[in-house]
């Protein structure tokens, strides 16, 4: 069996995320204290009693959702044994669940990564104007259909493709009014669906540019270690172990698009057939059944899920 552990990215999260391993394993409750310290916040107490719309602020979320995923991983290693060097193929996570991926395998402290997300996220929502930025969802068209719309769409402004999230599942993003001719091509491209979607920023495209210069700062003034297992990263689909090479693939994940398809297939490729999604939601779990049709795949949140995970790895 080889196995890869994939990390959640922004949507994944949900108020009451992560209470139920706080308060059954002690693992768990180190990781969320020390990002609330890392932080001078007590992140975790939005994080599990809301209100919901200051969880979904993207400096908050984003440190969140790492927190619950690092959670889950220190209980796994702790109640079913866990070593990722010998037990995984591959780690990769969405957008900022790289950032997971990362520090669960040892390239970023736990309170580092905290910290970057936070600036991740502030940078990302200050790199444009509220309003000027906007994405959208196009369903039913493959990666290079979308392309192709983006590029039609554009004339003049910025539309990329920001997310490639498989089964014909395409994000675009950039200028709200090339965003918005993108959803009326798209449909006339024959698009299932084209959505705009509730989004504070337009992610993962040159408007970020901006947040890119910023996480290029920060992330010089961090210590990066070879993690103990390939990352597969966003803007390569391809592993990769060097921290300047990771330092650099951070950076240039902010403007790039987030190409998940083939980072799953890549791994597929290679062998995997086990996929296990940890942190909060199963939206990547859902998105591995769509692209790597022959691999099983798991979502690892809750104690129910480690218990389940702890059988079948003794198993």
């Amino acid at each position: 069996m080889k196995r890869a552990f994939i990390f959640p990215g922004q949507g994944s999260q949900a108020v009451g995320m992560g209470k139920a391993l706080a308060e059954n394993f002690p693992q768990a409750k180190a990781v969320f204290d020390e990002v609330d310290d890392a932080l001078s916040q007590k992140l975790s107490a939005i994080m599990w009693d809301g209100p919901a719309e200051d969880l979904t602020l993207t400096a908050n979320t984003q440190p969140a959702l790492m927190a619950v995923s690092l959670a889950a991983i220190r209980v796994l290693e702790a109640e079913a044994g866990l070593d990722l060097k010998k037990h995984a193929t591959y780690v990769a996570g969405h957008s900022l669940g790289e950032y997971s991926a990362l520090a669960a395998a040892g390239s970023l402290s736990i309170a580092d990564t905290a910290r970057l997300l936070r600036i991740r996220g502030n940078a990302m929502q200050n790199a444009v104007p509220v309003g000027q930025g906007a994405m959208a969802a196009l369903l039913g068209l493959e990666y290079d259909a979308a392309l192709e719309v983006a590029k039609a769409a554009a004339q003049g402004e910025v539309c990329d493709a920001a997310n490639d999230n498989g089964g014909a599942q395409v994000v675009v993003s950039g200028h709200k009014a090339a965003v918005e001719r993108a959803v009326v091509i798209a449909q006339e491209k024959g698009a299932k669906r084209a959505v705009m979607l509730a989004v504070s920023a337009p992610f993962h495209c040159a408007l970020m540019a901006p947040a890119a210069e910023a996480m290029r700062e920060a992330l010089a003034k961090v210590t990066v270690n070879a993690p103990v297992v390939p990352v597969v990263a966003n803007v390569e689909a391809a592993p990769i172990t060097d921290p300047n090479a990771i330092r650099d693939a951070l950076v240039r994940q902010v403007t790039g698009t987030v190409r998940w398809r083939e980072s799953v297939a890549y791994m597929a490729a290679q062998g995997v057939d086990s996929f296990y999604e940890v942190g909060s939601g199963k939206v990547l779990t859902g998105l591995v059944k769509r692209i790597a049709a022959g691999a099983s795949s798991a979502a690892i949140g809750t104690p129910e899920d480690v218990a389940a995970f702890k059988a079948s790895l003794q198993g």
